[in-house]
């Protein structure tokens, strides 16, 4: 038999999983991409969830939260990664390095235009804070204010980062134009 506070726990799971699965499995997805690994690493989040939601303040949004701890299960993801294809540990900075999946992209990948193919592989070639904040404020739609609380920094920084990431991303897709026309 259940107590109270189980149902309690089962009820908050069930709503934030049905309010916010799918954002964070196609946030997951922009990530990775890859399918079965965004699926996995979402099942992750659940479980941190699950683990940590008695220690939630309420200081932010439950989503920002959930985005939040899905952030960190992506770095964790990547760092994993990095590790097992260098078989040695080496610091693994986040924050500079680029957060590259080994897997080209999710079938939804090609069902998508031209111009937004080209743009994903550009984002590939950001820093892995440009690409957080691009793939939050653009592709989730959040706003800076939750981007800056699920990244723990100030919403200047996520201005800055974001201004930096659609300056490189702009001269990126100029450049990938022009080599495409002189070819």
């Amino acid at each position: 038999m259940r107590t109270g506070v189980e149902w309690m726990k089962e009820s908050i799971f069930h709503r934030l999983y049905d309010n916010y699965h799918q954002d964070v499995f196609q946030f997951l997805i922009y990530l990775v991409k890859n399918r079965t690994v965004a699926e996995d690493l979402s099942h992750e989040v659940y479980v941190r969830v699950l683990k940590a939601y008695e220690r939630f303040e309420g200081k932010s949004s439950e989503k920002t939260w959930l985005f939040s701890i899905a952030k960190n299960v992506a770095i964790d993801y990547f760092r994993n990664a990095n590790v097992r294809d260098r078989h040695t540990f080496d610091a693994f900075d986040w924050e500079q390095e680029q957060l590259i999946s080994p897997v080209k992209s999710p079938e939804q990948f090609v069902e998508l235009d031209d111009e937004m193919n080209r743009l994903l592989e550009v984002l590939e070639l950001c820093t892995g804070d440009q690409k957080m904040v691009i793939v939050m404020r653009y592709f989730q739609e959040l706003s800076i204010a939750e981007t800056a609380g699920i990244l723990g920094w100030t919403e200047g920084k996520v201005k800055t980062t974001q201004h930096r990431a659609i300056k490189t991303l702009r001269e990126k897709m100029i450049q990938q134009e022009k080599e495409a026309n002189s070819i």
